[in-house]
């Protein structure tokens, strides 16, 4: 059996199928900047990180965040769950979703909203735009 090795390659204008996917993920949110995020935390709403340990490690976190793995998000965030976190009491909840850099979360918002989180959105430039607008972190 042969394997070609010489695939064709998509044309440098062609968005990849993840790029298309995020693309169309943020188009549903309102995706706010670190100081709205902040803000949006002071008035009650709810930042959630979903970085993995060692980002978090190496980093430091946001205080008062809630720390949700990404594999984990949608059963502690849904209210109608029975492994649901003592943070997540409803639909209306505002919730802001913490990254990295501002990709993983943008999916993750768009799915907290298919469960009915109807304000759920995410943060753009994820925790290093957080870090960089000189807000406070825990290490």
């Amino acid at each position: 059996m042969h394997i070609r090795t010489d695939r064709p390659t998509a044309a440098p204008s062609e968005a990849s199928a993840i790029d298309t996917l995020l693309e169309r993920a943020r188009r549903e949110l309102d995706r706010v900047g670190p100081r709205e995020a902040a803000a949006l935390q002071e008035s009650g709403g709810l930042l959630v990180d979903i970085r993995y340990a060692a980002l978090r490690e190496r980093d430091g976190t946001i205080p008062g965040a809630l720390i949700v793995e990404r594999n984990e998000l949608e059963w502690r965030l849904d209210p109608t769950s029975e492994h649901r976190a003592p943070e997540a009491t409803g639909h209306d909840l505002p919730v802001v979703v913490v990254c990295d850099e501002g990709y993983a979360s943008s999916l993750a918002a768009v799915s907290l909203r298919r469960l009915g989180l109807h304000q759920a959105t995410d943060l753009t430039g994820g925790f290093q735009a957080w870090r960089a607008a000189g807000l406070p972190t825990h290490n």
